[in-house]
């Protein structure tokens, strides 16, 4: 008869390490929810100017009911969100936190984050049942909080970013839209990166795809509001038949690991790309050892990857799942693949990695 293993020792100085932490982990998944309540009934903007409040005179600002207010107002300030004076018992939202939680387009804004968080719980039983089936979910199928908080979550990134330091980093690009090109956005969701290059760049023409429609939709109505609609298209295609030829220049903004086919994505972008054009990918940060990425932004790259981006890739006819840490290496062989001869890191952030592809 065979014995049974002998039950591993516990150290308790780990385990009860690992219960602090999962402790933390608790606490934090309940106060997202918190966060997002907080976006929407406009409680954290309500508290934006520094002035320390009481419940009664947030919930009076924001038309909410004070038992309410006032257990979010301590919940916020457990989590260090925000700051209680137990003598005069009014609650602060110190600066610092207003920049990354009240100003809607600060390089610090969080709250669209936390939207996405909120569509993943609401789409979870989706997800389950694709661990156990090894099917994708698509993008188009999940909760809506996903569609508008990836816009808000990303676009405070590109305002800081795109324009002033990934543009200039490439090879000529910034002086050919000066001088006027002809530009696609592939995968432009609801069209920030689109509308932010067009409203720099006045002189080129700038074609934003994506094959959501409901997506598209909701950027043509940003562009019009942004009065941008005479030199910015946005239309429904997909990343291997968007239509045109001969574009100057190329963007694929944090999508490409998304893509079922990404080789045949490259191989599309090359042939409606002049030979002299530049293809910008912009992924997200991580590198090339899997174990480096083994760190806290490393940890919301796989989270967010495990829900969204692999199941997005899998539903799609190839599905090579590529995933949000591919790295530098694995996303060099997919442009090589598709066709391109020249490929090179052009610049980074903590949380991007900003390739240039060139036929």
């Amino acid at each position: 008869m065979g014995s049974l293993a002998a039950a591993p020792a516990i150290d308790e100085t780990k385990l009860n390490a690992f219960m602090h932490r999962a402790v933390g982990d608790m606490g934090a998944a309940m106060h997202a929810v918190l966060i997002v309540l907080g976006d929407k009934l406009g409680l954290y903007k309500a508290m934006g100017d520094g002035r320390p409040v009481t419940p009664v005179e947030l919930a009076s600002r924001t038309g909410t009911s004070e038992r309410y207010v006032r257990e979010w107002l301590n919940a916020n300030a457990a989590s260090g969100y925000i700051v209680y004076d137990a003598d005069s018992q009014r609650y602060t939202l110190p600066p610092e936190q207003a920049l990354a939680l009240a100003v809607e387009n600060s390089p610090a804004f969080l709250p669209g984050a936390f939207q996405i968080i909120s569509s993943c719980f609401n789409d979870q039983s989706k997800i389950e049942n694709a661990f156990r089936s090894g099917k994708g979910v698509g993008w188009h199928e999940h909760h809506h909080d996903l569609f508008h908080g990836t816009e808000r979550f990303f676009r405070p990134g590109y305002i800081a970013n795109l324009i002033s330091q990934w543009v200039p980093a490439l090879d000529d690009v910034q002086a050919k839209l000066r001088r006027g090109a002809k530009v696609a956005d592939i995968g432009c969701g609801l069209g920030s990166s689109t509308i932010l290059m067009a409203k720099a760049f006045p002189k080129s023409e700038f074609y934003g795809f994506d094959y959501h429609g409901k997506s598209i939709e909701l950027a043509r109505q940003e562009a019009k509001r942004d009065a941008v609609e005479d030199h910015l298209h946005f239309e429904v295609a997909t990343a291997k038949d968007y239509p045109g030829q001969e574009y100057d220049f190329v963007a694929c903004f944090d999508c490409l690991h998304d893509m079922g086919d990404p080789v045949g994505a490259a191989a599309h972008v090359r042939s409606t790309m002049k030979d002299d054009g530049t293809w910008m990918i912009v992924e997200p940060f991580a590198e090339d050892a899997t174990e480096a990425n083994h760190n806290p932004i490393g940890r919301v790259f796989y989270s967010a990857s495990t829900l969204l981006c692999v199941p997005a890739s899998i539903s799609q006819e190839v599905g090579l799942a590529l995933g949000a840490q591919a790295g530098e290496k694995r996303i060099g062989e997919v442009v090589r693949a598709g066709g391109f001869t020249r490929f090179r890191r052009a610049t980074q952030t903590p949380f991007n990695l900003v390739f240039e592809a060139r036929p």
